[in-house]
C-alpha cells in the first residue's frame, strides 16, 4: 500500500517536473520567437523620416527634402518588399511565415492600414509646409492660377523646351494600353466636345521630367517666388496639343504606377553574368504593377479603364491621392527660400593628419587614420588613388566597389592609374540594386582602359568596401589601403554617416589580400581561402560565428557576475539567430545598447534582466556606419563593418568587418558611440509598440550629429 502511494507520488512528481520543464521550454521558446516583421518595422522607419518633415524646427528646404525622401522610400518599398510579399502568396504559407515572421497576407493587410495613415499624415504635412512657404512668399502655382504674363511665359516655354519631348497617346478599348514605365509620371486626360452628350475620349501623356526637370520658375512680382510644376505647363497647353481634334473641355490628372523591381537570374550555364543582368534589367521594365496611385479628382471612368487595362484587382494597391505624385523630385526642389549660411556644424573639414604637407600614402605608412564622414572631407580618399595613379613606385591597386557617383572621381583615378601602367583590379558588383545599368557601363569603360574587372562569386553579392595598394620601395613591397563601412562615393559621402579606416597594418593587408584572392577564383572554397583572417571578420564564412562567440563571452561574464556590455550600431537588425543571442544576453543581464537606423525586428520582454536599449537617429545626415563594441572583460574590442545584421548580409554577401587595433582610434569610436547613445533631440525609442517616441530630453539638449562635428573638430584645434 505504502509502496503504491509512494510510486504514485513519484509518478506525479515526475509528471509535474516534466510538465514544468516542458512549460518552461515552451515559455522560453515563445519568448525567443517574438519578432517584429521586417516590413512592418521598415514602415516605422519611414514614419521617422516623415516625422522630420513634420518637425517645424527643421529648415523649410529640409522639410521638403524629407517629404521627397519619404516618397522615394515608399516607391522602392513597393517595388521590392510589397512585390516580394505578393509573390510569396503563391508559396507554402508555413514556410513563408518562417521567412517573413508572419503570413504574407497578414503582413500585407497591416501594411496597407499603416500606409493609408502615413499617407494622410504626409498630406497634412505638405499642407502645413505650403503655409510656411507662403510666409516666405514662395508659391506653387497651378495652371489655372496664372496671370497673363505667366500664361504667355508658359505657352512659349512649352513650345521652346517641352513640346519635342511630349508624345500624346490616345486610349480606347480596342487597343492594349501603351507600355507604362515605372518611376515615370503620367497625365490621364479626359476630353469632350460640346456636341457629344455622352462620349468622352481619353489620352495619356508621360511628363518628361528627365529631359525638362520638374520645377520651372515663373515671372513673379518683386519679393515673391512662383514655381510651376512641369505637368501644369502641359495641362495649360492641352488645347494647343490636341487642337486638331476640336475638343472643348479637358480634364487632366496625374497618376503613376509602381512595378515589381526584382528579377531572377537564371542558371543557364551558357549565359554570362553580364548577359543575365542585362536581360534582368530589361525584364524589370515588364514587372507586374504593385501600386497604382492617382489624383482622386481624376475622371472615374478613366480610373476604371486604367485599372482594367493594367490588370489590377482589389487585392492590388489602388490608392486615390492628392494632385501631386512622384514627390521624390522634391528632394531637388529649387533653392528659392531665404538663404541661410550653412552652419559651421555642417561644413566638412580635413582630418588633422592630412594637412597637405605630406602625401596620403606617406601618412598611412606611418599610422592608421579614421575618416568619419560627412564630418571629414572625402578628398583624401580621392587623393590616395590620384597619388597612386601617378606614383612610379606603385605597382598595383585592388579595390572593391559597390556604388559609384555619376561622374566618379574615384573611377577616373583608377582609369588614369591603368593608363600609367599600373595593374588595376576592380571588384565591381553588377547586382547592386537599381545601379545595375550604371555599373555595366563602368565595366565596359574599365575594360576598354585595360582594367581587370572582377564580377564576384555566383549567388553572393560583394558588399565589402576594400582597397589595397602595393608599391616597391628599395626592393621592398609596401602595402596600404582602407576598409570602409560605406560606398566609395564622393557624392553620398557628403550626407552619409560612415567610417573609413585607412591603414598599412600588415595583418589587415594580409586579410584583404585573402579576400581578393577569393574573388579572383570564385570557384575555390571560400572558407578555405579566407581561413585564418586575423583582423577581418568576413561574410559568409566567419562573421556570424565570430559575433556569436563575442556575445557568448559577454553572456558568460554576466553569469559570473562581471561587467558585460555590447553596443551595436547598424542600419538594420532582422537576423533571427543574432536577435535570439541578444535575447539570451538580456536574460542574464548583459547591457545591450543598439543604434539602429532602419529595420529593427527585436522586442523587449519582461523576463529580460537587462532590457534592450534601442534607439534610431534620423537627422540631416543618413546614419549608415556599422560599428560593433564588446567589453570583452575590459579589452574592449571594436569593429567597423560593411554588414548589417540581416540574413542577406551575413549569409549571402561578401562583407568585411575590421578590428580596430589603434588605441586612439578605438577610443574615438567608443566616444562617438556614447555621444549617439546620449542623443535626446533626434533619437527615437525603438520599442514593441513602434510608436517612434522621441527620447526624453534632459537638462541639456544633445543632438548627436552636431556634437560629433564638435567632437571631431576639437581634435583638429
Amino acid at each position: 500500500m505504502f509502496i503504491n502511494i509512494l510510486f504514485t507520488i513519484c509518478l506525479y512528481l515526475r509528471n509535474f517536473t516534466s510538465i514544468f520543464l516542458a512549460f518552461k521550454k515552451v515559455a522560453k521558446k515563445k519568448m525567443i520567437k517574438k519578432f517584429i516583421p521586417r516590413d512592418i518595422s521598415w514602415l516605422s522607419f519611414n514614419g521617422r523620416v516623415l516625422q522630420e518633415a513634420a518637425d517645424n524646427t527643421v529648415p523649410l528646404s529640409e522639410r521638403i527634402k524629407f517629404l521627397g525622401i519619404f516618397s522615394n522610400n515608399m516607391d522602392e518599398f513597393f517595388r521590392v518588399r510589397v512585390a516580394g510579399l505578393k509573390r510569396a502568396l503563391a508559396f507554402n504559407q508555413k514556410e513563408a511565415k518562417e521567412i517573413f515572421y508572419e503570413t504574407p497576407q497578414s503582413i500585407l493587410d497591416e501594411l496597407y492600414e499603416r500606409i493609408i495613415k502615413q499617407q494622410d499624415k504626409f498630406d497634412e504635412t505638405w499642407r502645413e509646409v505650403q503655409v510656411e512657404m507662403a510666409k516666405q512668399k514662395v508659391y506653387i502655382k497651378s495652371f489655372a492660377d496664372l496671370n497673363p504674363q505667366q500664361q504667355r511665359f508658359v505657352k512659349h516655354y512649352y513650345e521652346d523646351e517641352v513640346e519635342s519631348n511630349v508624345i500624346p497617346l490616345m486610349l480606347d478599348d480596342m487597343r492594349p494600353i501603351p507600355y507604362l514605365r515605372d518611376k515615370s509620371l503620367y497625365l490621364g486626360i479626359a476630353m469632350r466636345k460640346r456636341d457629344w452628350e455622352y462620349e468622352t475620349k481619353y489620352a495619356l501623356i508621360e511628363v518628361p521630367t528627365q529631359g525638362n526637370g520638374r520645377f520651372i520658375l515663373l515671372p513673379a512680382p518683386k519679393g515673391e517666388k512662383h514655381v510651376i510644376l512641369l505637368e501644369d505647363i502641359i495641362k495649360f497647353n492641352l488645347p494647343y496639343i490636341f487642337s486638331f481634334f476640336g475638343f472643348d473641355t479637358f480634364e487632366a490628372h496625374a497618376f503613376k504606377i509602381t512595378k515589381d523591381a526584382e528579377f531572377d537570374i537564371d542558371n543557364d550555364i551558357n549565359t554570362t553574368l553580364v548577359e543575365k543582368i542585362t536581360k534582368g534589367v530589361k525584364n524589370r521594365r515588364k514587372g507586374k504593377p504593385t501600386r497604382f496611385v492617382f489624383d482622386k479628382e481624376m475622371d472615374s471612368s478613366l480610373v476604371e479603364f486604367l485599372i482594367k487595362k493594367l490588370n489590377l484587382s482589389k487585392k492590388d494597391s489602388i490608392i486615390p491621392g492628392q494632385k501631386i505624385h512622384n514627390f521624390k523630385h522634391f528632394m531637388d526642389f529649387p533653392k528659392v527660400f531665404k538663404t541661410e549660411e550653412k552652419a559651421k556644424e555642417r561644413i566638412p573639414f580635413y582630418h588633422p593628419d592630412f594637412d597637405g604637407k605630406q602625401r596620403i600614402s606617406d601618412v598611412l605608412i606611418k599610422k592608421d587614420v579614421l575618416l568619419s564622414f560627412p564630418y571629414h572631407s572625402f578628398v583624401p580618399m580621392i587623393d590616395l588613388l590620384r597619388e597612386s595613379a601617378m606614383d612610379p613606385d606603385v605597382k598595383s591597386i585592388h579595390i572593391a566597389i559597390y556604388r559609384m557617383a555619376e561622374n566618379s572621381k574615384i573611377a577616373n583615378a583608377l582609369v588614369n592609374a591603368a593608363r600609367n601602367g599600373k595593374e588595376v583590379v576592380v571588384m565591381l558588383e553588377l547586382r547592386a540594386r537599381f545601379d545595375e545599368e550604371h555599373n555595366l557601363d563602368w565595366k565596359e569603360r574599365f575594360e576598354m582602359e585595360g582594367i581587370t574587372v572582377l564580377l564576384g562569386i555566383p549567388d553572393k553579392k560583394v558588399h565589402a568596401k576594400l582597397c589595397i595598394i602595393k608599391k616597391r620601395i628599395e626592393n621592398k613591397t609596401v602595402q596600404y589601403g582602407f576598409v570602409s563601412t560605406g560606398n566609395i562615393n564622393e557624392k553620398t559621402a557628403k550626407f552619409y554617416g560612415d567610417y573609413c579606416l585607412m591603414t598599412s597594418n600588415r595583418t589587415i593587408m594580409a586579410d584583404i589580400n585573402k579576400v581578393f584572392a577569393a574573388l579572383k577564383k570564385p570557384k575555390v572554397d571560400l572558407a578555405l581561402t579566407l581561413a585564418n583572417c586575423k583582423n577581418l571578420m568576413v561574410c559568409p564564412t566567419s562573421m556570424r560565428n565570430a559575433i556569436v562567440a563575442y556575445i557568448d563571452k559577454e553572456i558568460a561574464e554576466a553569469k559570473a557576475g562581471k561587467k558585460a556590455h555590447i553596443i551595436v550600431k547598424i542600419n538594420s537588425l532582422s537576423d533571427k539567430h543574432l536577435i535570439r543571442k541578444l535575447y539570451e544576453a538580456a536574460l542574464v543581464g548583459v547591457k545591450v545598447e543598439l543604434i539602429v537606423r532602419g529595420i529593427y525586428c527585436a522586442v523587449n520582454d519582461k523576463k529580460f534582466k537587462q532590457p534592450l536599449k534601442a534607439i534610431s537617429i534620423v537627422d540631416e545626415y543618413l546614419e549608415h556606419a556599422r560599428v560593433m563594441y564588446f567589453y570583452a572583460a575590459g579589452k574592449e574590442h571594436v569593429y567597423i563593418s560593411s554588414a548589417d545584421w540581416m540574413p542577406r548580409n551575413l549569409d549571402h554577401r561578401i562583407e568585411a568587418a575590421v578590428r580596430i587595433i589603434n588605441k586612439k582610434i578605438k577610443t574615438e569610436l567608443i566616444d562617438m558611440l556614447h555621444i549617439q547613445l546620449k542623443d535626446n533631440v533626434k533619437a527615437r525609442i525603438l520599442n514593441n509598440e513602434l510608436d517612434n517616441a522621441y527620447v526624453e530630453s534632459g537638462k541639456k539638449d544633445i543632438r548627436s550629429q552636431v556634437e560629433l562635428h564638435r567632437y571631431l573638430k576639437g581634435k583638429t584645434l
